[in-house]
């Protein structure tokens, strides 16, 4: 049975995948489509994907084909234009090539406000039935790290990155690496456990360049977020799993795994994803008597690492002594009209985030393993997906964010490359010349291909690392 959930989770995934990028690809298209009919505009065929078309029908007064085609990692808007081909002198005036400049940048720019829009709607969503989010509350802290030599304290916790206020791990790692790639070093005010407040410097002499890297900001800079500690106890055990196999059961205790005693469920599960493919022994107590047995973990592949499982979850009881899960938590949630303010104020500082960040790469100060291509953004949507819808909405906002900001980007065959264009012409009085255009897109399609190229590599680089 284990491999029809295997199967069923892949496929909800692959749906899930593709539901994302194919709503973020219509509602692009549909921003152009919708500004040109508005402005009068003849438009042609609206495509949702490329390559072999799937489903296709003409409709309407005005016909327009609608198609969709094999390939759903695209789309595109056909306008009436007198530089691809014949157009009968009765609706020359429909073409884009014959209208004013303002209205030819309208329906680029709309493309890429759709998509902002989208993302302003689904953080409205997300606000007004409430987004629960971890507190920036400082968990482990690594001897001798940066975060230790600063003066950072487990439960700790943060409350302003660089005198900006943060309210969740979200604005707080976001703001960290802002600052991180900006100036190098990250200043933070912190609330200690006993309520003082004081300012730390985190001084990350001249790795911050290695910090954007993939899984290496929070492990490089020495310290974790906080997790409830609760008691080593086994509350359910999947059947068919290596726990099962071996004889463990609910209500067991494990005392030590592979050696190590255990004082929370924290450790225990680090220490089974730790040891994939390995036979380690475990002590548990059950009924007040300890038992020994050996166990086999299994592994799953995540990321392209093997990480180790054994089928159980752990029993919700708290390590005597400890802090409320509760406490660690807040609910953004908020009436209609706040939320929407919220949204707006969200999307607007993603948007700036996301255009930083790709000015910082360019510049050499973020890493370009830090860029993620399909692969990454398949697993990632399909696993949110899988499990929860909040965080699936959540990345389909990212995911139209970063589509908007980045065809608005100077480059000949994206939005931004075409208003270029437009903006040149309205500056020189003529249109850029069919050879300038030719040489652009060439060079678009370069950087373009070059993108893909890097980000496909970073995706398949991050699989196969051990």
């Amino acid at each position: 049975m284990n491999w029809l959930n295997e199967i069923g989770g892949l496929a909800v995934s692959a749906a899930g995948f593709i539901l994302a990028i194919g709503l973020l690809v219509a509602v692009h298209e549909f921003g152009h489509f919708w500004v040109a009919r508005r402005l009068g505009m003849r438009v042609l065929r609206f495509s949702i994907g490329f390559g072999r078309p799937l489903w296709r029908r003409t409709v309407g007064k005005d016909p327009v084909e609608y198609v969709i085609a094999a390939i759903p990692l695209g789309g595109y808007v056909k306008l009436l234009d007198e530089r691809e081909g014949n157009v009968p002198a009765h609706e020359a005036h429909r073409a884009f090539n014959r209208q004013p400049v303002w209205k030819r940048i309208a329906v680029l720019l709309a493309g890429p406000v759709f998509n902002l829009i989208l993302a302003v709607l689904v953080y409205w969503i997300l606000f007004t039935a409430g987004v629960p989010a971890p507190k920036p509350l400082m968990g482990e802290v690594t001897p001798d790290s940066i975060a230790a030599r600063a003066g950072l304290r487990e439960d700790d916790l943060i409350i302003a990155v660089a005198g900006q206020p943060v309210a969740t791990w979200d604005d707080a790692i976001l703001s960290i690496v802002d600052e991180l790639t900006s100036t190098g070093d990250i200043d933070l005010t912190v609330r200690g456990i006993a309520g003082d407040e004081r300012s730390v410097r985190l001084l990350t002499r001249d790795n911050h360049r290695s910090l954007t890297e993939p899984e290496q900001l929070l492990s490089g800079l020495g310290f974790q977020p906080w997790r409830p500690r609760v008691l080593p106890i086994v509350a359910d055990v999947l059947p068919e799993r290596s726990a099962a196999r071996a004889g463990m059961k609910p209500g067991d205790e494990v005392v030590s795994f592979d050696g190590q005693e255990l004082t929370d469920f924290g450790q225990f599960q680090a220490l089974i994803e730790s040891r994939a493919n390995r036979t380690v022994p475990v002590v548990v107590r059950r009924e007040g008597n300890l038992r020994e047995f050996t166990i086999t973990v299994g592994a799953e592949v995540i990321g392209g690492k093997e990480v180790g499982r054994i089928g159980v979850s752990a029993a919700n009881r708290p390590v005597p002594g400890s802090r409320d899960a509760k406490d660690a938590m807040t609910l953004q949630q908020y009436g209609a009209f706040l939320a929407l303010q919220h949204a707006s104020v969200k999307t607007w500082e993603m948007s700036m985030f996301t255009l930083r960040m790709v000015g910082r790469i360019v510049t050499g100060n973020v890493s370009p393993k830090a860029m993620s291509g399909p692969i990454s953004i398949a697993e990632l949507t399909g696993k949110a997906a899988r499990h929860d819808w909040r965080q699936y909405l959540s990345i389909i906002a990212l995911i139209s964010i970063s589509l908007g900001v980045f065809n608005l980007l100077p480059i000949p065959v994206l939005d931004g490359g075409q208003i270029a264009y437009q903006l040149a012409e309205l500056l020189k009085g003529r249109p850029v010349s069919e050879r300038a255009q030719l040489f652009g897109q060439q060079i678009g399609i370069a950087m373009l291909i070059l993108v893909m190229v890097l980000v496909s590599y970073n995706d398949i680089a991050r699989h196969l690392s051990p």
